[in-house]
């Protein structure tokens, strides 16, 4: 039958970790430890990488870029890449199981899509050392894919590249692109589905994109709740989203509607 298999879900922002708050303060610490003050904002833009290439493309930033050379009387190399994850690493590494909480809904859902039958992947900007404290400590609290991968088991090719999307299909059977579906907090997490050619589809209300926890979004009066979504589903979908949802319950009945474009003949990118 020409309907969904399976979906790829994101780790942190997505099914845990609400917010995206463990990588956050890490990346902001890392640079003032240098002499540089970095905003939430830029810490959190390259969000979704591969964490070197975060430090990278946050180097990168006209910005930060600009400050450096200032304060070093050069331009960044790849050693000073390098030095700055040697010392984001460790520290990141011994904060993750605190920040492994499944987000509202995830749990539910993945059984509901389970009853329908859909597999369930994952990928993700950690490497596999990460993910070694993330995954056991989710699976204790209820999370828990049947496939996940790390960029160190595609030779370093994280996101924005298709290359852990394609790992998840081949693991978990999933026959072709269109009946994949890939659920992301991030602009990079978009940019991965769209060139793996699957449904890509961002998740609002707990993203790293609209990098608020549960208290700062509670606390909203319901327009600016409203605005702010409105805002994070326009980035969403400027960046190659085919559909947004504001939290993960709204998931099985939109693969619904996406089998239902199947049949018409739609495909990503085309709905």
């Amino acid at each position: 039958m020409n309907k969904i298999e399976g979906v790829i879900f994101d780790w942190a922002g997505t099914t845990v970790d609400f917010g995206c708050f463990a990588p956050v303060n890490v990346f902001i610490d890392i640079f003032k430890n240098v002499g540089i003050e970095v905003t939430t904002e830029e810490a959190r833009a390259p969000m979704g990488m591969l964490k070197i290439d975060h430090i990278r493309a946050m180097l990168a930033m006209p910005r930060i870029s600009a400050l450096w050379e200032e304060k070093f009387g050069r331009m960044f190399n790849e050693q000073d890449v390098e030095d700055l994850y040697a010392e984001f690493e460790p520290v990141l590494l011994s904060s993750l199981s605190e920040y492994i909480n499944p987000i509202p809904e995830v749990v539910e859902t993945v059984a509901v899509l389970r009853d329908q039958g859909l597999k369930i992947g994952s990928t993700t900007g950690y490497t596999q050392t990460m993910m070694d404290i993330v995954v056991p400590n989710a699976a204790e609290k209820g999370y828990r894919p049947d496939f996940y991968i790390t960029p160190d088991g595609t030779n370093s090719l994280g996101r924005p590249y298709p290359y852990m999307i394609y790992r998840n299909m081949e693991a978990l059977k999933l026959s072709a692109p269109w009946r994949v579906v890939k659920v992301g907090d991030t602009v990079s997490d978009m940019k991965e589905a769209v060139h793996a050619g699957v449904w890509a589809v961002g998740v609002l209300i707990g993203s790293s994109e609209m990098g608020l926890s549960l208290a700062e979004f509670e606390a909203l009066s319901e327009t600016d709740q409203e605005k702010i979504i409105s805002e994070t589903a326009s980035t969403f979908l400027q960046n190659g989203a085919d559909f947004t949802i504001k939290s993960m319950s709204e998931l099985p009945p939109l693969i619904e509607e996406i089998n239902a474009l199947i049949l018409e003949g739609k495909r990503p990118y085309t709905s």
